[in-house]
């Protein structure tokens, strides 16, 4: 017995490598290195691309390449500035990223790589793709550069302002990227605060860290290691490390500067005399290692998770190769279907049990909130 047509292209469709919608006018360097990333991407990596925005500028930087039958172009009269957040996506309903999102909501894309600004691109993808039923809010997960197996931070600006319940979500999302991702069967999990002990923090990382104990055993499980500290964040102490928007996003700006500050040091130092600059030519391998670890477009940007569609966010300053690397972590995250596996953590449990868990009180917290108050 044989499906139904629709049933047939389904089935072809989710078994066919994604298609990746890149965002060519949205970054510092676009639309140039936008497109040669595209091409490195298709060439180098074998990924299906298609690029977005002004056909006459992209088409004439394609010929450059060689590349104009390579990948196919849609049309996006209107793009995002970098300085525009989040009412960019009403302001623009042309612009690339929507044009891109609505590609996704069509079925003509799996997912989108932009390296736009990431409150307009957040906005616009939000509005246009929808959180999944069951989500509260979609969250950036970020991976820090920890060695093989990179340590992911959610959420990493996405939601300045959390509440308990969300940060319990956001563990989950942190989950599905590090299963989809990198194949973590069980992840360890942390909640980012300002002492490892039980009940360091603020309220919102306390009563996070109480839902979090409480719910870890699952369905689905995770191993939930309690708090962690801000000098642990590279310590492979744990696979996924959980806060807010806010913290995230001066974590990871913090993690940045101190590598790049570090490398640029490493260069002072190997640079400083004749007899430095042999000894950094003998260790020139370890050393372009070490570069490429620290490097964030190593990485590929930041995953936006829990919407209907991938989308992942690039640096603002990425050139061709940070490109090619955002579209594939796009492509293994579409791939691996992380929306599915997002879906069956938010429903592996009774409807609305993280608003249930949320209207109730951990025991005894009310009394140590008054012994606070006096």
């Amino acid at each position: 017995m044989t499906g139904t047509p629709d049933a047939e292209a389904s089935v072809a469709r989710r078994s066919s490598p994604p298609i990746i919608a890149v965002d060519a006018m949205g970054g510092d360097n676009a639309p140039a290195e936008i497109v040669r990333g595209a091409v490195l991407a298709v060439r180098e990596l074998g990924l299906r691309v298609l690029l977005v925005g002004r056909r006459s500028e992209i088409a004439a930087l394609l010929a450059e390449e060689g590349a104009l039958r390579d990948i196919p172009i849609v049309h996006a009269e209107d793009n995002l500035a970098m300085h525009e957040g989040a009412l960019a996506s009403w302001r623009r309903p042309r612009s690339s990223a929507a044009v891109s999102c609505r590609l996704i909501r069509r079925g003509d894309a799996d997912a989108l790589v932009s390296a736009g600004s990431t409150g307009g691109i957040v906005a616009t993808s939000t509005v246009r793709l929808r959180t999944q039923p069951g989500v509260l809010r979609p969250a950036l997960a970020v991976t820090l550069p920890t060695g093989e197996t990179p340590t992911i931070m959610v959420d990493a600006g996405a939601n300045a302002d959390a509440k308990p319940e969300m940060l319990v979500q956001f563990a989950h999302l942190g989950c599905a990227y590090a299963q989809t991702a990198f194949g973590v069967r069980r992840p360890r999990v942390g909640v980012l605060t300002i002492g490892s002990e039980p009940g360091k923090g603020n309220k919102l990382v306390r009563r996070a860290t109480e839902l979090l104990a409480a719910t870890a055993e699952g369905p689905p499980a995770m191993d939930f290691r309690g708090n962690i500290e801000g000098h642990d964040l590279l310590a492979r102490k744990v696979d996924v490390v959980v806060t807010d928007g806010h913290t995230g996003n001066v974590a990871l700006k913090s993690v940045e500067g101190t590598a790049a500050f570090a490398m640029e040091a490493v260069h002072a130092a190997l640079t400083s005399s004749t007899a430095a600059k042999a000894g950094a030519l003998l260790q020139r391998r370890a050393l372009r290692s070490l570069r490429e670890r620290l490097d964030s477009e190593t990485y590929g940007g930041a995953a936006l998770l829990g919407l209907n569609g991938t989308v992942v966010i690039a640096h603002g300053d990425s050139r061709a190769k940070g490109v090619a690397r955002a579209c594939q972590l796009a492509n293994d995250l579409a791939g691996g279907r992380i929306g599915e596996q997002i879906r069956r953590r938010v429903h592996s449990r009774p409807p609305n049990w993280l608003h249930r868990l949320a209207q109730s009180e951990a025991p005894g917290q009310r009394g140590a909130e008054q012994t606070e108050e006096r």
